[in-house]
């Protein structure tokens, strides 16, 4: 790379890499950096270089591709550009300044028109006729900010039920082109899904899940190729009337004592479950916070033992699960005896099968809608029946508060007192 100095002002000079000669004509580049400063002009050089490097490649991408890849590839010339990426028909009603400006990017110095300017800045690349089952493997695309920071199942939680019902649809209407779904189509998805319930006993959440994995999916990908216009469905009248929710059943303390904790009633269960089990009973984490705990968020020689619920490469449900809880009875002595953490669970969704099976299979749930999960709502209604205040209540089970969170919370002094006095 040559600095020239032009006047006042320095000038990159630089031959264009073979490989593009396809998109740029020019052998040799000369730009002016706009700075007198030969310190800034080399600085910038570099940013220059590398933006041009940038958008050659972009326009060789559109060159060689077809489809969503040549959609991709005009977005990034575009952004390279300073610009966003719009349909021809969204272009045209842009502001006349702004559409001039458009339009006299893409004309090069020889009064030309560069054909992959103009598909980037004046939305020349039709939209691909991606199929309902394409435009999911586009959604992960689309959306891959969602999957951040998640672990492989917690991953894999949250994409399986879009796969499903993206399958469900395809397999209903024909995997047809997504931008041809129609109301119609999603009225018959509907049925489908009516006559399924009926023959298998199923409830409505189950259908309104779909739908609504369905109809986000196929909205998030026209969204992100600039083609929510061309959506001509609509959702109203889809949902089917929600069935009241089963309710998960507590534990009586009772059963707690005299039956999960009798002495070898657990015996039989890995030692693992068993301890996340055991620790649940007096802290009231959700099984799957349990089982993701690792060596230092188990912090039992500090001087009150306590469990720090945080990321730890699993994302958490929500902000307000964030929190400390300390360890008492049966739960510290389940903890000190996995002082590591509980590597056989820590990314396995086979541990509430594991414990409800043997539960059942060992006469250890109390009534037939009993599950683990009943340990958790068993902790929040003893501290109820203690009279604890609501704002330590919704603290130790990670629930958000109805109303602005002030102030830190009860310190962990106060949260050891506060179940102390209830602790099995």
């Amino acid at each position: 790379m040559k600095l020239l100095r032009r006047g006042s002002a320095f000038h990159m000079r630089r031959r264009v890499p073979l490989r593009f000669k396809e998109v740029e004509p020019r052998v040799h580049i000369s730009i002016s950096l706009h700075t007198d400063s030969e310190t800034d002009a080399r600085a910038k050089a570099n940013v220059v270089w590398d933006n041009m490097i940038d958008a050659w490649e972009a326009k060789l991408d559109g060159a060689t591709s077809d489809g969503a890849e040549r959609l991709a590839a005009a977005k990034r010339l575009a952004q390279r550009r300073g610009r966003t990426y719009y349909p021809a028909e969204a272009v045209a009603k842009l502001p006349i300044e702004e559409l001039m400006q458009r339009i006299e990017a893409v004309i090069n110095r020889k009064g030309q028109i560069d054909l992959s300017e103009a598909e980037a800045l004046l939305g020349g690349v039709p939209i691909p006729a991606l199929s309902v089952m394409d435009a999911l493997d586009e959604y992960w695309k689309v959306e891959a900010i969602r999957f951040k920071g998640k672990s492989e199942d917690q991953i894999r939680r949250a994409r399986n039920p879009r796969l499903k019902a993206l399958r469900n649809f395809a397999a209903v209407i024909g995997d047809k082109p997504y931008l041809d779904v129609t109301t119609a189509d999603l009225q018959a998805f509907k049925r489908w899904w009516k006559d399924k319930l009926m023959a298998e006993g199923l409830t409505s959440n189950s259908a309104n899940k779909d739908f609504i994995h369905v109809t986000s999916t196929l909205r998030a990908v026209a969204i992100d190729a600039g083609a929510l216009d061309k959506i001509l469905w609509t959702t109203k009248g889809l949902a089917l009337p929600k069935e009241e929710a089963a309710i998960r059943r507590a534990f009586s303390v009772a059963w707690i004592s005299d039956k999960l904790l009798a002495p070898g009633a657990l015996n039989g269960m890995n030692g693992e479950a068993r301890a996340i089990l055991l620790g649940m009973v007096n802290t009231g984490y959700r099984p799957s916070e349990g089982a993701g705990l690792t060596r230092s968020q188990i912090r039992l020689d500090a001087n009150i033992p306590h469990i720090s619920i945080e990321p730890n490469g699993r994302t958490l449900k929500t902000s307000a699960s964030r929190r400390v809880i300390p360890l008492l009875g049966v739960s510290l002595e389940a903890f000190r005896a996995f002082p590591d953490g509980f590597p056989r669970y820590a990314d396995n969704p086979s541990l509430s099968d594991t414990i409800n099976k043997y539960l059942r299979e060992n006469g250890l749930l109390e009534t037939e809608n009993h599950t683990l999960y009943g340990l958790r709502h068993a902790f929040e209604d003893r501290m109820l029946r203690a009279g604890v205040d609501e704002r330590i209540r919704r603290d130790l089970m990670g629930h958000s508060l109805q109303r602005e969170r002030y102030g830190a919370g009860a310190d962990l002094t106060q949260l050891h007192d506060t179940l102390s006095a209830l602790a099995i």
